[in-house]
Parts: C-alpha cells; sequence; structure tokens
C-alpha cells in the first residue's frame, strides 16, 4: 500500500476473504487522506459471491470475483500484487516500461538461491527479458543462465493490459481443470500466446542489501519482523523519503517504571533492542529484542525475548515468555512460562510452529492443561 501510494498510484483495491472486518476498520482508518473528488481510493473489496457461491478458489479468481467492480473503471493497464511480501519498490518505472514495450504482462522478479525456488513461480528469460517459461513451485527449479546457484522467482507483481486480462480472467473461469491461479494457469498459457516480460526488482529500501520477503507462513512472519529489530535493520523504517504509512492513534508515549536493580529477582522495566508502541507500560518487566504493540502491559519481574505481542496484550508477574507471537487482547497470567516446553504449549491448545514459535490466539487466557 505505501509503495503504491509512494510510486504516485491513487486508485487501489484491496480484495480481502472471510474475517476481514478488522482489515477494512484499518484500511478506512489509515489512508482516509485520499480525496474521492479528485478520483483517489482505497477501497475494501470482500467476497460478494456473485457470479458463485464458493470462496475465492485461485489469485485468478480473486480477481474475477471483483470484474464488474473493476470493468467500471475502464483503465487501460492494472497492476496486481500480492498483498503477503514486504518490500520497497517504486512501480512507475516497471509500468513505464511495460507501456513503452508494448508487453502484454510484465512481471516482477528476483534472484533467489536454487533451492528456495520451490516456494515460487519460476521463470526463465531471454537476453530482452522476454519471459520464455514459466512454473509454478516447481519441484526441480530451473537455474538462470550464467548461474547455476539462482533461479529468477516471480515477486508477485504483475501489470497486465486490462482488457487483456479480463477476457483471460472470463475464459479461466469456466474451465473445470484450472486452480484459477495466476502463477499456476493464467502466466504460463499467456506466454504461449502473447508478449510477457520481466522486470528485476529494483529495491528502494535503504539498507546493505536488497529486502524482500515472502510472509506466507508464520516462521517467515516472525523472522521478517525480527529483522526490524537489528541494529541496523534488514527494513529501514526510518527513511523519510520513502514512507511506510500506517494508522496511528492518539496514545500517550510508551512508558517504563521500576528501577530497583537491587532487589532479588532485580525488578526493572526497561527495554533493550526492541520496538515499544504508544500507550504500553512495562512496570518492572524486562523485554529483550522483542516487538510490543500499542496498550500493552507488562507487570513486575516478567522477562520476554524474541517475542512479538499485537495490542492490548495483558502480561501478569513473573511471566517468561521466548520466540512467541501473542495476538490481540490475550492474557498471560503470573508465573507462565511460554515458548520453553513445544510439547506442553501444544497441551494448552497453543500453536508451535516448525521451527519453534509458538502462537497465543485473539483473546485466549492461557492456561496450563486440566
Amino acid at each position: 500500500m505505501s509503495n503504491a501510494i509512494n510510486s504516485g498510484l491513487r486508485r487501489i483495491y484491496v480484495i480481502s476473504q472471510y474475517k476481514a472486518a478488522s482489515l477494512t476498520r484499518h484500511v478506512g482508518k489509515a489512508w482516509s487522506h485520499l480525496s474521492r473528488e479528485l478520483g483517489e481510493f482505497v477501497e475494501v473489496l470482500h467476497p460478494e459471491q456473485r457470479i458463485g457461491e464458493q470462496w475465492f478458489s485461485g489469485t485468478a479468481d480473486a480477481v474475477y470475483q471483483n470484474i464488474y467492480t473493476l470493468e467500471q473503471r475502464e483503465s487501460e493497464h492494472m497492476l496486481i500484487l500480492a498483498g503477503d511480501h514486504i518490500y520497497k519498490m517504486n512501480y512507475a518505472p516497471m509500468v513505464r516500461q511495460h507501456v513503452q514495450s508494448g508487453a502484454d504482462c510484465t512481471i516482477g522478479c528476483i534472484p533467489v538461491p536454487l533451492d528456495e525456488g520451490r516456494r515460487f513461480g519460476v521463470m526463465e528469460i531471454d537476453d530482452e527479458r522476454h519471459v520464455k517459461r514459466f512454473e509454478e513451485k516447481p519441484d526441480q527449479p530451473f537455474p538462470m543462465p550464467g548461474n547455476a546457484e539462482l533461479c529468477l522467482a516471480s515477486m508477485g507483481i504483475y501489470v497486465f493490459r486490462t482488457k487483456l486480462l479480463l477476457g483471460m480472467l472470463c475464459d479461466d473461469a469456466v474451465k473445470s481443470s484450472s486452480s484459477h491461479d495466476f502463477g499456476k494457469d493464467l502466466i504460463p498459457q499467456l506466454i504461449k500466446t502473447h508478449r510477457v516480460m520481466a522486470y528485476p526488482f529494483e529495491d528502494r529500501n535503504s539498507a546493505d542489501s536488497p529486502y524482500w520477503r515472502d510472509v506466507g507462513t508464520i516462521d517467515a512472519f516472525f523472522e521478517a519482523n525480527m529483522d526490524l529489530i537489528e541494529v541496523e535493520p534488514k527494513l529501514n523504517m526510518y527513511d523519510k523519503t520513502w514512507p511506510i504509512y500506517s494508522y496511528q492513534p492518539q496514545l500517550p508515549p510508551p512508558k517504563f517504571v521500576f528501577a530497583d536493580a537491587e532487589s532479588k529477582p532485580p525488578r526493572v522495566g526497561h527495554a533493550l533492542d526492541s520496538i515499544v508502541c504508544g500507550g504500553t507500560i512495562l512496570s518492572g518487566a524486562e523485554v529483550n529484542r522483542c516487538i510490543v504493540s500499542q496498550n500493552c502491559r507488562f507487570r513486575s519481574y516478567t522477562k520476554a525475548e524474541e517475542s512479538i505481542f499485537f495490542e492490548g496484550v495483558n502480561v501478569g508477574r513473573n511471566a517468561s515468555i521466548r520466540r512467541t507471537i501473542v495476538d490481540k487482547f490475550a492474557t498471560i497470567p503470573d508465573d507462565t512460562r511460554i515458548g520453553y516446553d513445544p510439547e506442553f504449549d501444544r497441551a494448552r491448545r497453543l500453536t508451535v510452529t516448525p521451527s519453534g514459535i509458538t502462537v497465543v490466539p485473539k483473546g485466549m487466557t492461557v492456561r496450563d492443561p486440566a
């Protein structure tokens, strides 16, 4: 969303699936500064099931089920973006190349290690960036020319000629054999008959190396958040030339109280290598390498490390929390330990990921198993 605004794009649809109420509220609060009178908008499109009774069955189907709304805009070109990728990029040069080259479709791409190619759409291009081959999540990714250790992955960024795209979506919708996905179905078919170009990722992140993360899993989401708290963060949120927009509620600054280091155990309220948001109070609690959202409460002698706390989390005294994601308005009672024993956490009906990240659901009060 911020990339689009910073790229000069002002007509944006966000296609949601189920349980989108909080997303809709956030978009309404964060993007209300756009002017409808000037033709600017960010609008959330919910599944209306006007074409069928099913939910979205693929990325292309999600766009197809909103085809009536898209047709009314009468745009010449359309930019399609995946919602689970984190990066900074100016889309304007990509759209400009798409138009100037006469392409029917342009795909954003980035080199990734060959063994990671199984997670992405992988493409083969010629010297003029024509896409000659495309396979979605191949078992055996094919390497880039001249580099056997890398392959060229799709970033989930597509620019289409709108008329062509809408026609393809209609044709694909009636195919029972299709999974109705851009990478699996539409792009491989389009390559056979139309001009498809690749556009290399141009990073706007002011860091030492390009930053692009797919956060489609809990583990990937966790690691992307940990990237933000490095001494030199891998994703720079402090670059005023490329701001990241969001909704910032009117809250008091975070508060850190008690500094009794002589008590046994020490009663010190502090945060180290962490991001702590407004309205939060660390009352004699220690937070290390954490992201703490707004209006959280941590009480005395609690220690948290390498964890993410969403809005309104309430943590009691003498708790120990590590490598855990705690969702909104959850309660961690006194003396609770989370993230130290995966089997015990599972017995509490908590999710534990393959890499050992524990997840506390929204609104839950963590209790030991009976």
